[in-house]
């Protein structure tokens, strides 16, 4: 009978099993449960039970020590051939990503673990007399395999991706609620990364969340993305969607095997105690249910909360319109036809029919006509600072003469008049019942709004609903 060390015997997990590699090369490892379940979730992508995989982690956990450091480290150890590429949100920090790898595979430690995975001397390069290692790109002697650093829009030349992990591509909450930046993510996802990949190449996604319309939150509105709450789940996810993992910094969601914390619980009271995060938490609410509690959707962040609805309408007086064209191609055209109650003391404002669409000027001047005509408006105000005067001309040849047709430029700084009127416009504006099915594309932006007015792409909803309520101000009066 053979004797085995207890040396070998770790040597041998760490082969078999990434938590065991991560234990055994990382000094000092506190491994937390939720660790345990991360490390597991990492080691089936590694072993390729998992090909597509988002993980949301607060920061300081632990998150790239395991996605971007130990699992392409175990990745090369298992299978020297592999062709891996990291992405950050710039080159430097990818580089950090590249160099750590290195670190870990250029030790006597890993050595004893993957003997045969060895670093190519190329990837030496000599500056003032020191030897570096190229922090962009490493080899692995005597196989394919190689590792590549990137940033954000960099490009990725060369021969296809095994394995592509994206860590933190957008750098803080600055970036991530910046739509120039979102939509230049996408695009570069789109037009570097998936041109990289294969059949059988496998994609992770490690973020801490900014924003609902960032990578994740794009990616959910298209592709199959299922959070799970089971290991056992994981087996059962059909094969080309994506596997999805949030860890809460403070459990507020239900226990699941994942996730065995009661709510209230942190994540990690040793290092980041609950007095420590709820402390956090009111500094600034909405900055940290996206950074800690991956949720870029909650309340807190959006600009309106809850608005009244109505299943019948009162008796109206009158029925007007407000409507804010499109100055762009990127922009929406909306127009709201609304009615004011005949009974003065009803101050509501009932919202009777929207158009909200990206859709040229010779089409939506067609269509807001046929709504003004359809709804029997009496007046309909157009804001002229983007070419409205041109439109409200165009519109009043195509209404009876029952509807009048004003425009004026609105002059008042836009960010403080949508904040101005946010309380009223929640209070009085009142909409139908079955407006999330009516118009589809109005609810989910007006309901996604955010009070950080940069994060936002479109501001033509708020921007109306406040113009209604200010028009309808016993303090101001209709300017034409």
């Amino acid at each position: 009978m053979v004797s085995v060390s207890v040396e070998e015997a770790q040597k041998e997990l760490a082969r078999r099993n990434l938590l065991e590699f991560a234990k055994y090369t990382m000094q000092g490892f506190d491994v937390q449960p939720f660790h345990e379940v991360y490390y597991t979730i990492l080691d089936k992508f590694a072993k390729g039970e998992v090909k597509k995989l988002i993980i949301t982690m607060p920061p300081q956990h632990g998150k790239s020590e395991g996605s971007t450091r130990r699992l392409p480290s175990y990745l090369l150890g298992i299978n020297p051939n592999l062709k891996i590429a990291i992405a950050s949100y710039n080159t430097t920090f990818a580089r950090k990503f590249n160099r750590d790898c290195q670190r870990i595979i250029d030790d006597k430690v890993y050595h004893g673990i993957f003997p045969n995975t060895v670093l190519n001397s190329s990837n030496v390069v000599t500056i003032s007399s020191s030897f570096l290692r190229n922090s962009e790109e490493f080899e692995i002697v005597g196989h394919n395999g190689s590792l590549k650093a990137i940033g954000r829009g960099g490009a990725l030349t060369g021969n296809s991706v095994d394995i592509m992990i994206m860590d933190d591509l957008y750098k803080d909450y600055s970036e991530g609620n910046s739509p120039i930046i979102r939509d230049g993510v996408w695009d570069w996802y789109l037009s570097v990364v998936k041109t990289r990949l294969h059949n059988d190449s496998q994609e992770l996604i490690v973020f801490t969340r900014w924003n609902e319309d960032d990578l994740v939150g794009r990616l959910e509105k298209i592709e199959d993305v299922i959070t799970v709450d089971s290991l056992d789940s994981i087996h059962d996810i059909p094969k080309n969607s994506w596997i999805k993992i949030n860890f809460e910094a403070i459990k507020d969601s239900e226990q699941t095997e994942i996730d065995a914390r009661i709510k209230g619980e942190a994540l990690w009271e040793n290092k980041h105690s609950l007095f420590k995060l709820e402390r956090t938490r009111e500094l600034d609410i909405e900055n940290f249910n996206c950074l800690y509690q991956g949720n870029p959707l909650s309340k807190e962040g959006m600009l309106y909360g809850t608005f009244k609805t109505y299943n019948q309408l009162p008796e109206l007086r009158e029925i007007k319109n407000y409507t804010d064209t499109a100055d762009t191609g990127a922009d929406f055209l909306c127009s709201i036809c609304y009615g004011l109650p005949l009974d003065n003391n009803d101050k509501n404002i009932y919202i009777l029919d929207v158009l909200y669409c990206d859709d040229p000027m010779e089409l939506t001047e067609q269509w807001t006509a046929e709504m003004l005509r359809r709804n029997n408006v009496g007046y309909a105000e157009i804001e002229s600072n983007n070419g409205g005067r041109g439109f409200a001309r165009a519109i009043e040849k195509l209404v009876p003469p029952n509807c009048a047709i004003g425009w004026f430029h609105q002059g008042l700084n836009k960010e403080s008049r949508i904040h101005t009127y946010k309380a009223a416009v929640e209070s009085r504006v009142i909409f139908p019942s079955d407006w999330h099915k009516r118009w589809i594309d109005f609810y989910n932006h007006v309901s996604t709004y955010k009070k950080l007015f940069k994060a936002n792409k479109q501001d033509g909803i708020p921007d109306v609903l406040s113009g209604i309520v200010e028009k309808n101000d016993e303090n101001n009066f209709w300017i034409i």
